[in-house]
């Protein structure tokens, strides 16, 4: 083994993207100009969606059972059930599409044989000359369902547990793309990184496969159905059921697509894998592994190489490597493939870590395949140097160092844009979050987009990444336990190989309150299934899956090499105000779990599910410190709101007071992840007539929650910060107690009314909040001094407003990039004449763009609110409202946003949209 010293002492925050991925080009012609070439065909597609099933081909996947029950407003932890038997009774095209995922059936006796024949080649869509000039025009990601209309009321044909979207559906999508003829002796690939769901693809008329799963990338060899030299037809088919998701999936292909072209030879589809182990400031050991395809008839030797750059905040390598692998010469078997492996090590390593710290350092390897003494194909992996421990006492330790999780379960919708992955708008969610005090993420409950692994790599946050939210039994009567049965380990290979390499990810999740908790030995079978099959694809990482029924005698907890509970480590349904609830009722489990696994970390995946509509207030406030929403304590089923004082949860929940002093009894659990990080579309718990949820510390349109401030105090101690709730614009409460409270990073505070001192308190031992429930309110100013041993900390006002007056507002960022892609987050506040935010305004805002961009959508946070994402006019909810602006592609300059209402002064603000490189 080689050791090599580092000459690079750059420390590394900033990457947007992975190396892996060279920049996009938007030509349509792919010519030949190197070994290896990915180049984005996101643009110009042509889409059509049927207007209804019945209208829709007969091209299908496979026959799915009756729904009868279609009900979307069950509760989240309800007890899943049997998978339906039906049999086909006409042609699928399941046959043809299985072998697709060949490739990750490891035992290959039990890999499918393509049957004879070609389905669907008569059909119009597939064929080059059909005329699709009146479909329309698209570019990816594209989400087909987020522009709406919302679907209103109890009978709606999709409910609020979807969003209210028309996601479900059958549609097509059509693009042409020249191939030369110079490409003939290439390999050439399809990759889709997610398309919701079904998808099929034809290639001129021929059918090449698909792949069912929607969250899961994929990759179809175009090779055998190409015409080089002249324009071929691709024609994606997609089917997205109804009743099929607990919250809303989206729908299309909502993430990029690409079209890769190799040499023969080349580096295979993921097909590197680099390790880090005996991982110390002094020195690191790196283990490579190399999969080397051979598409030729002939067998060949090839010399395989690799080199290691460190890389700068500006994602530039370093000028020479830092370690190179030593030079392998194997033979390749023809139409085979073979793996090689080699270890180097460094010297004085530059660790990968999370902020604050620690810091998020990266590196490139830069693999290379000689052929015949040419080069045939360079591939390049962005990895990162780390070693992760899971201590059952300590709980996870990054480079030696404790490090208490901190997290947020996030779904993958993006609020008014959709599932149609952004990369702005995703790092915009983490900007907040890590403002939190966030250094972790759950992706709740299904493989995320690449992009957003680049994001939290070059963040810093820790990474469980998840997989599955069902297995064999079903949660909704369409959902994933369909194809479960074939499909498992083709998904699951395919999400390792594809984010192994991130060093962000620390841990496998294999599944979330799957209904096999229930079924016993026959349960814990299929988990050791899955995770033999993460441990043969990634021994480095530990596999878990969430429980929130499994107790620790149950054989499937047995399975887990580290223990995820879902609210039961603060009990479900079992304290007082929870008692006269129906459904799983648990005591605290922590030490009943600890007790059983001694040996194993537990790790709160999912906690609080505390629910709230941002600025709205219920009286009278709980007396206690958790409490079950209903209609009459902390809900408003007239307006559909859920009282923000942060204290009113599901019926299997428990506010946030509840769960940090539950960890604090318990200091050998590793953390949690709070349900959830943002609000998301769908899964509107407890009013099932709205159209997206009121689980998040931040709403749907990225404005904070009063729940933000209060997690913010615990997670970032050393920040002076203090907040108090509620507003106090309350003319119709005069006289009437309204309870204030308080949150702060300090440990006690004192609060004034027009300068009168309610009293100093100190927080007291699992307190986490400060209350003054007796305050009588009066129209004035309320101001709170906190204390931090006894030195004044932090204060925060809140003052009695006037009438609406005019609007403010702001963008998050002067400048942008002229891409197509970037995005602008601009928010309107409805001010009084002091420019003081009203709370309660609702005023109708119209939005207009002037220059070099255009409006994407606009929102305001308001769950209940029906008007359509694209639309120009808003009303601001609690005084708010939020406009989005992408930058038209190649065009700079100045771009003007205004916002007016009637009888209120209007505002405008002025960002710029500058080229690339100006960037």
């Amino acid at each position: 083994m080689k050791k090599y010293k580092s000459f690079q002492d750059i420390m590394i925050f900033v990457l947007p993207f992975l190396l892996f991925y060279p920049k996009e080009s938007e030509a349509q012609s792919v010519t030949s100009r190197s070994a290896r070439e990915r180049i984005s065909i996101n643009k110009d597609w042509k889409f059509m969606k049927y207007a209804s099933a019945e209208e829709a081909d007969d091209l299908i996947y496979d026959v799915r059972p009756e729904v009868t029950d279609a009900r979307d407003d069950k509760p989240a932890d309800a007890k899943p059930t049997e998978a339906v038997e039906v049999a086909a009774d006409r042609q699928v095209l399941k046959p043809w599409i299985l072998p697709t995922g060949n490739d990750f059936i490891k035992d290959s006796s039990q890999q499918y044989k393509r049957p004879a024949g070609n389905p669907g080649e008569d059909f119009s869509f597939v064929k080059s000359g059909f005329d699709d000039s009146d479909w329309k025009d698209v570019n990816l990601p594209h989400d087909w369902a987020i522009k709406g209309p919302f679907l209103e009321g109890w009978d709606a044909e999709v409910g609020g547990g979807m969003g209210r979207l028309p996601s479900p559906g059958v549609a097509w999508y059509r693009k042409k793309i020249f191939v030369p003829e110079t490409d003939k002796d290439k390999s050439v690939f399809l990759d889709i990184e997610g398309a919701m769901s079904y998808a099929m693809v034809w290639i001129n008329g021929k059918l090449a496969g698909g792949w069912p799963y929607g969250y899961s990338s994929w990759r179809l060899n175009l090779t055998p159905y190409l015409d080089f030299g002249q324009e071929n037809q691709i024609a994606i088919r997609l089917d997205n059921p109804p009743n099929s998701s607990r919250w809303y999936p989206g729908g299309g292909i909502y993430r990029n697509v690409w079209l890769v072209k190799t040499n023969p030879v080349h580096v295979g589809h993921w097909g590197t894998f680099i390790k880090s182990k005996n991982v110390s400031e002094n020195s690191a050991e790196l283990d490579l592994e190399v999969a080397i395809a051979n598409d030729s008839e002939e067998e060949t030797v090839v010399k395989t190489t690799t080199k290691v750059f460190s890389l700068n905040q500006n994602a530039e390598k370093s000028k020479d490597p830092v370690a190179v692998f030593d030079e392998i010469e194997k033979k390749v078997p023809a139409k085979g493939s073979i793996k090689i492996e080699d270890s180097v090590t460094i010297e004085n390593p530059e660790l990968w870590g999370p902020p604050p710290t620690q810091t998020p350092n990266l590196y490139v390897a830069e693999t290379t395949i000689k052929q015949n003494g040419q080069i045939v194909d360079t591939y390049t992996t962005q990895f990162g140097i780390r070693s992760v421990e899971f201590d059952p006492e300590k709980g996870v330790i990054v480079n030696g160092e404790p490090i208490f999780i901190k997290g947020v379960n996030q779904h993958h919708d993006l609020g008014a844009l959709g599932a149609a992955f952004n990369k702005r708008a995703a790092e915009r969610q983490l900007e907040e979050l890590k403002e939190m005090g966030v250094n972790a993420i759950r992706m709740a409950h299904n493989p995320p987009a690449p992009e957003l692994l680049d994001l939290t790599d070059k963040m810093g946050f820790l990474v469980v990444d998840e997989i599955f939210d069902s297995w064999e039994r079903k949660k909704t009567p369409l959902d994933f336990h369909l194809i479960f049965p074939e499909w498992h380990e083709q998904d699951l290979r395919a999400l390792v190989r594809r984010d192994r390499n991130n060093p962000s990810v620390i841990m496998w999740s294999i599944g979330n309150e799957v209904g096999e908790q229930y079924t016993g030995e026959e349960g814990a079978k299929i988990a050791r299934g899955l995770r033999s099959i993460v441990n043969e694809e990634d021994p480095t990482r530990p596999i878990t899956a969430s429980f929130n029924y499994a107790k620790p005698d149950m054989p499937i907890t047995e399975v887990m090499q580290v223990i995820n509970l879902n609210y039961q480590g603060e009990g479900i349904r079992n304290a007082p105000a929870y008692d006269h609830l129906e459904g799983i009722n648990t005591p605290p489990l922590y030490p009943d779990f600890h007790e059983k696994f001694p040996d194993k970390t537990i790790i709160s995946s999912e906690n609080a599910a505390a629910v709230s509509s941002r600025g709205t207030y219920v009286f009278p406030v709980t007396e206690g410190i958790s409490a079950p929403v209903s209609d009459t304590t902390g809900g408003d089923p007239g307006n559909d709101y859920v009282s923000a004082y942060g204290l009113y949860t599901t019926p299997f929940g428990a506010s946030p007071d509840k769960v940090f002093a539950s960890i604090d009894k318990h200091p050998y659990v590793a953390g949690g992840f709070v349900w959830s990080g943002w609000d998301y579309l769908g899964e509107p718990t407890p009013y099932y007539l709205a159209r997206s949820s009121y689980f998040g510390v931040i709403d749907l349109a990225g404005f904070k929650k009063d729940r933000f401030y209060l997690y913010q105090s615990r997670w970032r101690p050393d920040y002076p910060m203090a907040h108090i709730l509620p507003h106090w614009n309350w003319t119709e409460r005069m006289g009437e107690i309204t309870p204030v409270h308080v949150y702060t990073s300090g440990d006690e505070a004192e609060l004034f009314l027009n300068g009168e001192s309610l009293g100093r308190k100190k927080k007291g031992k699992y307190e986490y909040r400060l209350r003054w429930d007796d305050v009588v309110y009066e129209p004035g100013e309320l101001k709170v001094i906190a204390y931090k041993n006894g030195e004044k900390w932090a204060e925060d006002i809140v003052r009695t407003t006037g009438e609406p007056a005019a609007l403010k507002i702001s963008a998050d960022r002067e400048e942008i990039k002229a891409n197509g892609k970037d995005l602008a987050f601009i928010t309107v506040e409805v001010v009084d004449e002091d420019g003081l935010t009203v709370p309660t305004a609702n005023n109708n805002i119209q939005f207009e763009v002037e220059g070099p961009a255009e409006i994407v959508a606009t929102d305001n946070g308001d769950p209940t609110n029906m008007t359509p994402f694209p639309s120009h006019q808003r009303k601001a909810f609690n005084g708010k409202a939020l406009v989005i602006v992408r930058p038209l592609k190649g065009k700079t300059g100045e771009i003007k946003v205004k916002a007016n209402a009637v009888q209120l002064k209007n505002s405008e603000v002025i960002i710029k949209s500058n080229s690339d490189n100006e960037l």
